[in-house]
């Protein structure tokens, strides 16, 4: 059992709604070793919803109760296609009618917060898109409301509203039901959009206290980054596979701005070919856990020495050679002669000198997470 802050740790990844609803997601929440997950309660890209009633709320309540799990420590995220900035009234209709649908499904599963990405202006400019979104909140939220809006901290790509806390800040000043507004903290965005949270997470923190106010902070979205600070690209890794690396997402995982908050991996899978691409979530909420070990067993740790072993014999230290490659694919012509990320080359590595015989593609995939965090 954990213990101290450790027991407070609320982590997990998005997993699917699908199917059996609540059911399914919780049962794949378990296999990844999760104490909390996120879920879209239909597809993120469509309007197309099963009726609450249908996605055994109830049978998936019991299975959390069995693993301890609590409905104030899971997470819902509206979809992508609700842009409350949009300057077209059909758009923007279409986002307040589908997020006041979607806050009534959250509050239906008695979820306490619904993850939001602001929306993007278009053709307009940032300040009229912050005008429409608190004017689109302002039609959604209420008196008596449950549920809150946890408005993403975002990367700046295209016109996204979002990128500076200012920004949110002044989101939330223009709405009158604001009590029901929080933030999503997002590694990823927040580096590429110029926060670096690497080397001086308390001073950003400092300053997401003195504009937004901490007690407005509610969900952790933990992920790495493809591309280097200040990017503006939004592009996910997984964890210790990017510029931001394992050891500032583990410090920020166990900061005590995170103690008791919902920490969700958004990372993408991994796989040589698509068909065969398998989520990294068990291994990342291992390694940011401490409990490898416990997880996977001895032999887990052993092959990560035999990693360890084979990439110091061939002078590969693992962030130079992870910040290396990210920096020669920002060359197109290199880019052209050789695609593979990071963990792709590292990967054909151990598989042409057999280091690991006998292990699948995923298996090699999480000893490798492994050995980020080693």
């Amino acid at each position: 059992m954990e213990t101290g802050v450790e027991n407070m740790l609320k982590i997990g990844s998005h997993v699917s709604f699908s199917k059996k609803g609540l059911l399914n997601a919780v049962n794949e929440a378990v296999s990844y070793g999760s104490t909390s997950f996120m879920i879209y309660t239909g597809a993120p890209q469509n309007t197309r919803r099963k009726p609450m009633e249908e996605q055994f709320v109830e049978e998936g309540k019991e299975v959390m109760a069995e693993h301890g799990i609590k409905m104030e420590d899971i997470v819902v995220h509206a979809p992508y296609i609700i842009n409350l900035a949009s300057f077209k009234k059909q758009t923007f209709r279409l986002a307040v009618d589908f997020l006041q649908d979607e806050i009534e499904r959250t509050d239906y599963l008695g979820v306490k917060n619904i993850v939001l990405h602001p929306g993007s202006y278009t053709e307009k400019d940032p300040q009229y898109g912050i005008k429409r979104i608190a004017e689109g909140l302002n039609e959604v939220l209420h008196k008596g409301q449950q549920t809150n809006i946890a408005l993403g901290t975002m990367a700046g790509k295209g016109t996204e509203v979002g990128r500076r806390f200012e920004e949110l800040a002044a989101i939330i000043d223009k709405v009158e039901q604001n009590d029901r507004l929080t933030v999503c903290f997002d590694t990823c965005h927040t580096h590429d959009a110029g926060y670096d949270i690497i080397n001086r997470f308390d001073e950003v923190m400092e300053a997401f206290d003195r504009i937004i106010g901490l007690d407005r902070l509610a969900v952790f979205h933990i992920n790495d980054s493809k591309n280097s600070r200040s990017a503006a690209k939004d592009r996910h890794a997984p964890v210790g596979s990017g510029y931001i690396g394992y050891e500032a997402l583990n410090r920020i995982v166990h900061h005590q701005v995170a103690k008791g908050k919902p920490i969700i991996l958004e990372t993408p899978w991994i796989g040589k070919e698509k068909a065969n691409q398998r989520p990294m979530y068990e291994a990342e909420i291992a390694v940011l856990r401490g409990r490898v070990a416990e997880r996977f067993g001895e032999s887990f740790v052993e092959d990560v020495d035999k990693l360890d072993h084979f990439f110091q014999k061939r002078d590969i230290d693992k962030r130079d050679y992870i910040l290396h490659t990210w920096e020669l694919l920002k060359d197109k012509r290199k880019k052209k002669e050789d695609k593979r990320e990071p963990m792709d080359r590292l990967f054909d590595l151990v598989v042409e000198h057999q280091v690991l015989p006998g292990l699948t593609e995923e298996a090699i995939n999480q000893r490798l997470i492994g050995w980020f965090a080693s």
